[in-house]
């Protein structure tokens, strides 16, 4: 089969298969400066059981990581940019752009890492090189940088032999260490030697990077002709192959080298191989393969983020060039990247951070596929199912408590980073094409909230205003939807309601065209609420239906709100909602908004919120929304008043107390004014004043008394600034 042949169709990129794209970049990447240079320090401190329990757990992390990369990539038509592709699609774009950030300077410092490790192997070979070690690692990352900026093509080429020259390094230390093996040696080299600062977590730091390889593969994505099929399968191939290797050499090097040579600063395979030019061969082909492999890995991720315009000042480095889409910007950038690493410090102060970063891309891969599982989406259907969501949860915090074991200090830092950077992208407000799992989880944690809400038997503690507001179309009446939402305060759901007068069979494209525009007009206001537009043949009718069947189980509409009508026109409609919304135990808000553009937002005045108290029935709805109300930062600075007025020969004192008692036991915080007079309404005039709104009681008009209801209702909003009239259906307690 042809790993280089490219597809039919319109794919920019390789075609490569499981073989060539996933399993040995993968491979070669694992089996690397790591273990030539420093696991034999790894064993040395470590003993042989220690040093096995590092492997193990290493690649506990990386095969369930895997199993999560599987069950992602099968669940979806994977393109370029590896792990952030696959994160941004399921966790969205605030996710996939911390982790293609910190991948992306992981996979960078990469480079450097195997480019020192290159360094040191020239040296150890060359030892009279007259450049300085700094020259010959800048003229190394410079000559892997051209490579790559040529072309991925060659690189690929090559790999075959790159990999068949390193499986004879590799047997060549084999054979050197089963022949100098040594029980007596091995049963020395069994136990731990802490010692110059190491402790397991320290020396699990230094190896972890080594196994970190099993992202060269999914790097190359965009490459692959079939990576839902390659990714899986060469992933776990190379897992499974390089864990035999690392642990036949842990054995042979706890076998045969005392453990003086083990924690030296020598070539210790090198040493005891049976052809030690093979052990150089083998380091300059695993050190720059793997650079070769980061340098293409890296900057294919830094394209894919800056195509996906999350910050559109990197835009440019997502331009590709040639037939091929070379990421060439992106691997300059790297290259500068990577040269800024070999100017600062050695390998073993690189190996940690490469760690953490490592730690965090996997971590965050698991806890994709854990809400991929959890959110049950019927779109999660991945055609490798060797996978739990318990599982996925165990890599994530497995991943997390990894990083706090190994340096706690540093674990915070780039935690701390990541939240920043996740805000960051948050405030953006970004508009992605593409469909995530949060919309699924969100889905899910609603339906669960809502059956158990249906289970739970009411309480008035529990009450919260679910607002119907009836403001018609989008931008009519402006201040009804303020309204509505201030008197919710983020404590309760509002709905904006809008009737269409029709037939539904005629209406159908018109209503989902209003339903469109009054979505818009609530996400362009800012406002916490949903819209509701239905199609009925007149206004009373669609206001039942919405009261009967809008919302679902606990999150019924239980208050109406509309707005003050003065049109006689329309008063029997208006009326007859009124007389509908008490009919079917719903309480109602009248606004009664004074300004003469109804279009406008609503401008607050200056003064109290007052309370107009003369009936016990709504003094508890009365009390409860003008406290929502306050709560508002709009309100905030506005004071509570409430109005009481009373006969003259009532005794004043003992109502103000027990007025101040209620409020006492209700826990809210207001001035009251107790009025004693013969005319309430001209007495409530007089002590409103000023006054940023007025609530006040009503009671909905039966057929016989409507006119009288009227003219009570006309001489209550009459009164100076806008006029809230109330009436309470119940459910509702000032003591709960």
């Amino acid at each position: 089969m042809d790993n280089r042949k490219r597809s039919s169709g319109t794919k920019q990129g390789y075609s490569f298969g499981t073989f060539g794209g996933v399993f040995t970049p993968s491979v070669l990447t694992i089996i690397g400066v790591i273990m030539f240079l420093r696991f034999n320090v790894v064993v040395g401190y470590a003993g042989l059981w220690n040093a096995l329990l590092i492997l193990a757990a290493s690649k506990a992390i990386t095969v369930i990581t895997a199993l999560s990369l599987s069950s992602i990539s099968t669940n979806m038509r994977v393109k370029g940019g590896g792990a952030y592709y696959l994160i941004s699609r399921s966790l969205g774009p605030e996710f996939g752009g911390v982790i293609a950030v910190f991948f992306y300077i992981a996979q960078t410092v990469a480079v450097t890492m195997y480019i020192i490790g290159f360094t040191e192997a020239v040296f150890s070979a060359f030892p009279n090189i007259p450049l300085s070690f700094r020259d010959v690692a800048t003229l190394s990352n410079f000559i892997v940088f051209l490579v790559v900026y040529i072309g991925a093509n060659w690189t690929i080429r090559v790999q075959y032999w790159i990999l068949a020259l390193m499986m004879l390094s590799i047997l060549s230390f084999f054979i050197g260490g089963a022949l100098g093996f040594s029980p007596e040696i091995l049963q020395s080299n069994l136990a731990p030697e802490w010692k110059d600062g190491h402790s397991l977590f320290t020396i699990f730091a230094l190896f972890f990077p080594a196994v970190t390889g099993i992202m060269a593969g999914v790097n190359m994505s965009g490459d692959l002709k079939d990576p839902s099929r390659s990714i899986p399968r060469g992933t776990f191939a190379a897992i499974g192959a390089t864990g035999l290797i690392y642990a036949l050499v842990t054995f042979l090097l706890a076998g045969s080298v005392p453990r003086a040579e083990l924690i030296s600063d020598g070539f210790v395979m090198k040493d005891r191989a049976l052809f030690s030019p093979l052990i150089y061969a083998g380091v300059f082909c695993a050190t720059l393969s793997s650079a070769l492999g980061s340098m293409m890995g890296a900057p294919r991720i830094l394209q894919a983020f800056a195509r996906d315009d999350v910050f559109r000042g990197i835009k440019w480095l997502g331009r590709g060039s040639g037939k091929n889409n070379e990421p060439r910007f992106a691997i300059a950038l790297t290259f500068v990247i990577a040269q800024a690493g070999i100017m600062v410090g050695d390998l073993d102060t690189v190996a940690p951070v490469i760690t953490m970063f490592f730690l965090m891309t996997y971590g965050t891969v698991n806890l994709a596929c854990f809400y991929e599982f959890i959110s049950r989406n019927p779109s999660f259907r991945p055609t490798f199912r060797i996978n739990h969501w318990i599982i996925a949860l165990a890599g994530a915090v497995g991943c997390l408590a990894v990083m706090f074991l190994i340096n706690a200090f540093w674990a915070f830092i780039a935690i701390l980073l990541a939240l920043l950077l996740y805000s960051v992208i948050r405030r953006i407000e970004i508009m992605v094409k593409w469909g995530d799992m949060q919309s699924g989880l969100a889905y899910q944690r609603a339906r669960n909230a809502l059956l158990r809400l249906e289970q739970e038997r009411y309480h008035p503690k529990n009450w919260r205003p679910t607002i119907l507001a009836l403001s018609g179309g989008a931008y009519n009446r402006i201040h009804l939807a303020e309204y509505a939402c201030w008197l919710s305060a983020s404590h309760g759901i509002v709905s904006i309601g809008q009737v269409i007068r029709g037939n539904l069979d005629n209406l159908v494209a018109r209503q989902r065209e209003a339903e469109f525009l009054l979505r818009k007009f609530i996400r362009e206001e800012g406002l916490n609420a949903f819209p509701a537009v239905v199609v009925d043949k007149n206004i009373h009718a669609g206001v039942q239906g919405m009261l009967q069947c809008h919302g679902l189980g606990g999150l019924r509409p239980n208050t109406l709100l509309l707005g003050w009508s003065q049109d006689a026109e329309k008063s029997e409609v208006f009326f007859g909602l009124l007389t509908l919304a008490k009919r079917m135990e719903r309480s109602i808000v009248i606004v009664a908004n004074k300004a003469l553009d109804k279009e406008a937002h609503t401008v607050i005045a200056d003064g109290a919120i007052n309370i107009w108290w003369n009936n016990e029935r709504d003094a508890s709805l009365l009390l409860l929304l003008a406290y929502l109300l306050k709560k508002n930062s709009e309100w905030r600075t506005r004071p509570i008043r409430i109005l009481r007025p009373v006969p003259y020969k009532a005794d004043v004192m003992s109502i103000s107390a027990a007025m101040r008692e209620m409020l006492e036991g209700a826990r809210i915080e207001a001035e009251i004014v107790i009025l004693p007079c013969a005319n309430p309404t001209f007495a409530v005039r007089t002590a409103m004043q000023p006054s940023a709104v007025l609530f006040a009681s009503f009671d909905p008009p039966d057929e016989d008394n409507e006119a009288a209801t009227a003219a009570r209702m006309k001489k209550i909003v009459a009164l100076p600034g806008d006029v809230l009239l109330v009436y309470n259906a119940g459910y509702n307690s000032l003591q709960a």
